[in-house]
Formats: structure tokens, C-alpha cells, sequence
């Protein structure tokens, strides 16, 4: 009798198709974690620019003179870097992010979508944000 060594075709022939079968489960699930990890960048983005509106909506008794950049302690705003294509406040501390790329172009799995953060000083005294913003993969905002 002969010890029989190594693997028979049939099974490396098995082995090849479990693989490739985790592969196409693991790889898409894979990019929407990577795009999703890409946004956390816009929303980390956006930590100074509240600090400094809500600075200034409790120092100003309001939104109203929180809008313009370079004032009152609101920061300037931004263009690109990495995967934030702009930074900007708006009208009564608006905080508006958009992402790199467009719908026909994709940068990252980026889309071009917007976060949105709107203050709102509540009868506390408390800063309440309320998220808002457009974007092509609902998991994203």
C-alpha cells in the first residue's frame, strides 16, 4: 500500500470555490464599511465648527450673529482636503459639509453629499443640533 500525500484535485477544487464565494459576500460588504469609515471624516470635520457656534450662540444669546465667518469666534470656511471638498456656516450657525466626488464621478465611494448640522438654543440653555444633509446612500446620513 502507498500513504497517499498532499490533496486530490477535486478537493483544492473545493477549497478554491469556498474561498471564492466568501470573497464575493465579504468584498462589497467591505467597500460599505470603507465608504461609511471616509464619512466619519466629514462628520469628525465638523467637532470645531460646533464648539465654536455653540460658543458663540451662548455668548450672543442666540443664532442670529453666528452666521458670518471670522466673527464672534466662528471659524473660516474651509476648502478641500482629503475627502471634504468644503467646509462653510451659513445663516444662524448653519454648518454645511460636502464630500469629494459627484453622483456621475464617485471619489472614495463619495458621492458629493452634504451634512448638514442646524443649532438651536433650546429654553435651557442647552445647544440641541438636528442633522440634516443629502446623500445617495441613506446609510451614509
Amino acid at each position: 500500500m502507498r500513504d497517499q500525500k498532499g490533496f486530490s484535485l477535486i478537493e483544492l477544487l473545493i477549497v478554491v470555490a469556498i474561498i471564492g464565494i466568501l470573497a464575493a459576500v465579504a468584498v462589497p460588504a467591505y467597500q460599505g464599511y470603507s465608504t461609511r469609515a471616509r464619512f466619519s471624516e466629514i462628520v469628525a470635520a465638523t467637532e470645531p465648527f460646533k464648539i465654536a457656534i455653540s460658543e458663540c450662540v451662548m455668548s450672543q444669546n442666540g443664532t442670529a450673529n453666528c452666521a458670518t465667518p471670522g466673527t464672534n469666534g466662528v471659524p473660516a470656511n474651509i476648502g478641500a482636503s482629503g475627502n471634504i471638498a468644503s467646509i462653510s456656516t451659513g445663516a444662524n450657525g448653519v454648518i454645511t459639509v460636502t464630500a469629494v466626488g459627484t453622483a456621475a464621478t464617485p471619489v472614495n465611494g463619495l458621492r458629493g453629499e452634504t451634512y448638514t448640522l442646524t443649532p438651536a438654543l433650546a429654553g435651557t440653555g442647552a445647544i440641541t443640533w438636528t442633522r440634516n444633509g443629502t446623500c445617495t446612500n441613506a446609510s451614509l446620513c
